[in-house]
């Protein structure tokens, strides 16, 4: 039976931890405020979507051409979480700021280097979806989506918090950290559960 706990935890968790479209996202609505931010995040949604779907039908043809391919894809995916903990509990409360991109054109394009949504993506698959969905194209569509849309939302957060998150990470870092990194932790383990 699918579990959406685990799904949605696996999700949420990623999504909200720094990466580049969250920090830029920060970024951007922190030196502009929020609203001139906006077309950088919208950008990012309709980049993140043609990423999820691309990901989506690589992990659906790869698993019906290469059944064994989940174990080791699962495995991949652990070790990336947890590399993610690793880098998370020992980075320092500065947050690095980058302020060379905010357009609409700039997020569409920075989602297809941003190696985060990929792995998430192709987890998200792997381990949560293929195996209730496998080789169903309307509900594949539909969870490509739905993860493109939950992307979108903290990105979205991180944004409407810009200078708000980037004063309360920089003053609970450990604190933050630390729960980041459990989460992930948390997980990598559930992947095999």
């Amino acid at each position: 039976m699918f579990s959406w706990i685990h799904f949605l935890s696996y999700a949420i968790a990623t999504a909200v931890t720094p990466g580049p479209n969250n920090i830029i996202s920060m970024s951007n609505a922190s030196r502009l405020g929020f609203r001139k931010s906006f077309p950088f995040n919208l950008g990012i949604w309709v980049g993140f979507s043609i990423v999820m779907l691309v990901c989506t039908v690589f992990c659906n043809t790869l698993s019906t051409i290469i059944p064994k391919i989940k174990m080791p894809m699962l495995i991949v995916g652990a070790l990336y979480m947890l590399w993610l903990a690793w880098k998370t509990i020992r980075s320092s409360s500065v947050i690095e700021e980058d302020h060379s991109r905010s357009g609409f054109i700039s997020g569409l394009t920075l989602q297809f280097v941003n190696p985060k949504i990929y792995i998430y993506c192709i987890v998200s698959m792997e381990a949560y979806i293929l195996p209730f969905y496998h080789g169903k194209t309307l509900e594949l569509v539909f969870f490509a989506f739905l993860l493109a849309f939950i992307g979108f939302i903290f990105t979205l957060c991180w944004a409407l918090f810009g200078s708000a998150f980037k004063a309360l990470f920089s003053k609970y870092a450990k604190g933050t950290n630390t729960i980041m990194a459990l989460l992930l932790i948390y997980c990598a383990a559930s992947l095999f559960l």
